[in-house]
């Protein structure tokens, strides 16, 4: 049978193939798991069109005693791809864990992401630590250095279990682990086949179950591919730095369709942007002879590796003639290898080729060649499209597992939101949380000994009463005193499940906020000082002095605290309709009115009118601080104004996912404001509730709050008393709307008058409450900020 009939038969048996798997090549895969977490973050990043989430809301269940989110100024890694992931970390100094329910066993990308920063005490690039899964491990003696880059891992596992549990072990003493990131996908079961070609002639079996991790996966030829252009969301880089470019080739480009056939590549091998670019062998001189192209690369000495090629003809004028050989450092792998048999007689079809390496070379360099066929009858060329470098049998030492706790032992955390640091942060993160009215349960009696570390706080005394069985203690502060407890350490514990990670609910400059479920089934709210915070036993030491004697409808009871152990922890009532900002923005709850906003924002001031001294967050932050290191109440004002527009707008205060100049909203709305424009960015679910001259009023006291300069802001009275105006005129409609001062108000119809004459009252209500706040610590009593309409 001569050429031309076997390429006949050829070309038939291929469209006799293609029928059947017609309509499968191209469908898009859709993996069971994809867990993308943002570790130490309690915000969501979008990166590459995928939401990375945070570490506490749920999707892992982060087991840890002691761990630390650390973050890092956007600034420094503002010039890496993926940026966003790399401003956070979870720092562990004990060893901890991830873990993540499968819905599929099978393969899995496991993806580390590291970037070693400092924060607070913390040196990451000093880190030593161990990562391992139930089975094996992934990272032993691991560093980041001192790298001025991200560090990225990539492994592709056999999962047998339901599970999977990344466990982080710092080694050595002073020394932690940290990751910033953490993927878990699952890919198709026939991405790695069982076999594989080696050296010499022969076949590797086993390789579906071997653990891989990628060393390098390069787009020969062409672009960088990331990861929104891939099914599995890999990033190919370019052969810039690996090719050595010793003899003449050609970037080829395929503006044509690629014919994916069944059984040979498919878009979850390599995406169409590796397979229609490649690097062609070019004839020199006019000559039929020609040396090889070939790539570099470092890599692990006398390791074994998977090595793949990916080839697609793009080049060829008919099939059958275009036949090459391909090498493995100096040993042929494929000699005269003809893609077209592989391919039926198509062009342009995806095609991969496996070769196992047993052993690198001990000088850590691998190179793959692509040579001309000898081949008298065939023209000198040669095509490689893409190259993945895989190492195996990188498991070695022990395994180390910290495993959840039972499911049956764990509370379901309900996250409320952030809670910030700042006074302003912690009125948005705790103004709304309705306070049901519940008669309180008697305390059972608790055992438990003042800890030896504890110091009397100057003008309190505490008098144990009752038995040597009883744990209660009278806290009493000059004339203000009140019953408060010692709460043994072992029953907040159990009652947050070991301080458990999925039971935080807001993190502040004091350390993080837990919710605890006692053995009755009622719920507190459980702050644990942070030992590395900046604010430490004298704040701990005022918040008990001020709350302990403190009642307000603003503020949320202190229930306890504890100190055992040289713990700093504080126990309040705990809001069970949750925080402000889940009901202005990033839940499915309903739209607050404008109205209610109104009444939170009055609220609040008339909290902030008494309260003031306190640390803040970024964005909340008067910026005069930064000039004169000095807080002052007028710095709470500023903050109280960032308040207001976050009510209004109903966004994050500080979004780097946004433009560049949106990304500060209080620099974004004042521009608004100073433009009267603030209409074109109120919350669009409220905007057409709100009267012209309510926002016009509501707009200038928000402009006024954010003057530059402390001496330039109002006073929290008149914030409140202007707040209070705003929803008069909100109410009363357009009798007021020329109404600027209480000096106008003889000019207004009689009702309007009754209803400006209530505005008088709010401030004698709060002194008639005979309570002094004047001396109080606004980062600790209005912390607990409540509003007045669930009291």
């Amino acid at each position: 049978m001569d050429s031309s009939w076997t390429a006949i038969l050829n070309r038939l048996l291929a469209l006799s193939v293609a029928i059947w798997i017609v309509g499968t090549c191209n469908a898009d895969f859709t993996p069971a798991d994809n867990y993308l977490i943002n570790c130490g973050s309690t915000v969501d990043a979008t990166v590459d069109q995928r939401v990375f989430q945070a570490d506490n809301s749920g999707a892992a269940i982060l087991t840890s005693t002691q761990s630390t989110a650390a973050t890092t100024s956007p600034n420094l890694v503002s010039g890496f791809d993926s940026a966003m992931l790399y401003q956070t970390a979870r720092i562990f100094a004990v060893s901890s864990s991830y873990a993540f329910k499968l819905k599929s066993r099978g393969r899995h990308f496991v993806r580390l992401h590291f970037f070693p920063f400092k924060y607070q005490t913390y040196d990451l690039t000093t880190a030593n630590f161990k990562v391992s899964t139930q089975d094996v491990v992934l990272l032993d003696n691991f560093t980041a250095s001192s790298s001025s880059s991200p560090v990225f891992r990539e492994y592709s596992l056999n999962i047998t279990r339901d599970m999977l549990i990344l466990t982080f072990v710092p080694l050595g003493n002073n020394t932690q682990a940290f990751i910033n990131a953490i993927e878990v996908i699952s890919v198709p079961d026939d991405l790695i086949t069982d076999s594989a070609q080696t050296l010499n002639p022969g076949q590797y079996l086993g390789l579906s179950v071997q653990l891989l991790q990628t060393f390098y996966r390069i787009n020969v030829g062409g672009p960088k591919v990331t990861p929104d252009n891939d099914t599995l969301w890999r990033t190919w880089a370019t052969d810039q730095s690996s090719f050595l470019n010793s003899t003449a080739t050609k970037v080829v480009n395929f503006p044509g369709k690629l014919n994916y056939q069944g059984g040979l590549a498919s878009q979850e091998d390599a995406p169409d942007n590796v397979y229609n670019t490649a690097r062609q062998l070019l004839v020199q001189n006019n000559s039929s002879t020609m040396s090889n192209m070939t790539w570099q690369f470092d890599v692990d000495d006398q390791s074994s590796y998977l090595i793949r090629f990916h080839f697609c003809d793009i080049v060829g004028k008919a099939a059958y003639q275009l036949l090459f050989d391909v090498y493995v450092d100096s040993s042929s792998v494929s000699k005269d290898l003809d893609l077209s048999t592989k391919s039926f007689g198509t062009l342009a079809v995806p095609f991969y080729m496996d070769i196992v390496l047993p052993s690198s070379d001990p000088s850590g360099k691998l190179s793959v060649s692509i040579g001309p066929s000898s081949l008298k009858n065939i023209a000198p060329d040669g095509i490689l499209n893409g190259l993945e470098i895989m190492k195996m049998n990188i498991s070695s030492g022990s395994v180390v597992v910290v495993a959840p706790p039972p499911v049956a032992k764990r509370h379901l955390a309900v996250i409320l939101g952030s809670v910030l640091g700042g006074v302003a942060a912690v009125i948005i993160g705790t103004v709304l949380c309705i306070c049901c009215r519940r008669k309180k349960q008697p305390r059972t009696p608790l055992t438990s000994q003042p800890s030896s570390s504890w110091t009397p706080l100057n003008g309190l005394s505490f008098l144990t009463t009752g038995s040597q069985t009883t744990s209660r203690t009278t806290l009493t502060s000059g004339t203000s005193g009140d019953t408060s407890y010692r709460i043994p350490f072992v029953v907040l514990q159990d009652a947050t499940n070991h301080f458990d990670e999925q039971m935080v609910i807001g993190v502040g400059g004091f350390g993080k906020v837990y919710k605890a479920v006692m053995q009755d089934g009622s719920k507190l709210a459980v702050k644990r000082g942070n030992q590395k915070s900046h604010q430490g036993l004298r704040e701990f030491r005022t918040e008990i002095e001020l709350l302990s004697g403190l009642r307000h409808r603003h503020l949320v009871s202190l229930i306890g605290y504890c100190d055992e152990h040289n713990e700093m922890i504080l126990v309040y009532e705990y809001m069970e309709k949750g925080t402000l900002k889940s009901h202005l923005y990033g839940s499915d709850m309903p739209p607050l009115s404008w109205k209610k906003r109104l009444e939170i924002c009055i609220g609040a001031a008339r909290g902030l009118h008494y309260l003031h001294t306190v640390k803040g967050s970024f964005g909340y932050l008067d910026p005069e601080y930064f000039r004169r290191q000095k807080l002052t109440d007028k710095s709470d004002v500023y903050s109280f104004g960032v308040v207001l527009l976050e009510v209004i707008c109903a966004r994050p205060v500080i979004d780097p996912t946004l433009p560049r100049d949106m990304i500060n909203l209080a620099e974004w709305a004042i521009k608004w404001q100073k433009r009267g424009e603030l209409d074109q960015i109120v919350d669009q679910r409220i905007a057409g509730t709100v009267r012209p001259e309510a926002l016009r009023k509501f707009g200038e006291t928000v402009e006024k709050c954010l003057a530059e300069y402390g001496v330039e802001r109002p006073t929290m009275g008149d914030v409140l008393w202007n707040l209070e105006f705003v929803l008069q005129l909100q109410e009363a409609g357009p009798d007021m709307s020329n109404i600027d001062s209480m000096n106008q108000i003889s000019e207004l119809p009689s009702n309007a008058k009754r209803v400006v004459s209530s505005l008088e009252l709010s401030t004698a209500d709060e002194s008639r409450a005979g309570i002094d706040y004047s001396d109080m610590s606004t980062s600790n009593a209005f912390s607990q900020l409540i509003n007045a309409e669930g009291r």
